[in-house]
């Protein structure tokens, strides 16, 4: 769902606000990230989570500073450009804290719901 998100605000960019449209898809790409890595270290704890998304992102981020012809051919893919994107910005760092922060915010939420238990 996320990931049909993230595209759907690439796509209708016109509809989104353009302040929220900036950022809105690297936060997205984070907060799937962190739900991948979820799924993979299932049995890791929340904060390690995080930590790892939030390290991966910042990886392929500061990947985008490398500029050889066979890495930039990669990017001008489509499938690349998703993964690896195009130029560094410092604002998308921002952005990856943002998404990922929400996926711990829903995570908390989430899982302190499943624990009370109510009595009627």
């Amino acid at each position: 769902m996320v990931m049909f998100l993230g595209l759907g605000s690439r796509k209708f960019k016109y509809i989104i606000p353009e302040f929220l449209n900036i950022y809105l898809g690297d936060a997205l790409w984070a907060l799937m990230i962190f739900i991948i890595c979820g799924f993979i270290f299932k049995n890791m704890e929340l904060k390690k989570v995080a930590k790892v998304s939030l390290l991966f992102c910042y990886i392929i981020e500061i990947t985008q500073l490398y500029h050889a012809p066979w890495i930039d051919n990669i990017r001008l893919t489509t499938l690349g450009a998703l993964i690896l994107g195009n130029v560094f910005t410092w604002n998308d760092l921002v952005a990856y804290t943002l998404g990922i922060g929400v996926g711990i915010i829903f995570e908390y939420i989430i899982f302190n719901f499943q624990k009370k238990k109510y009595v009627f």
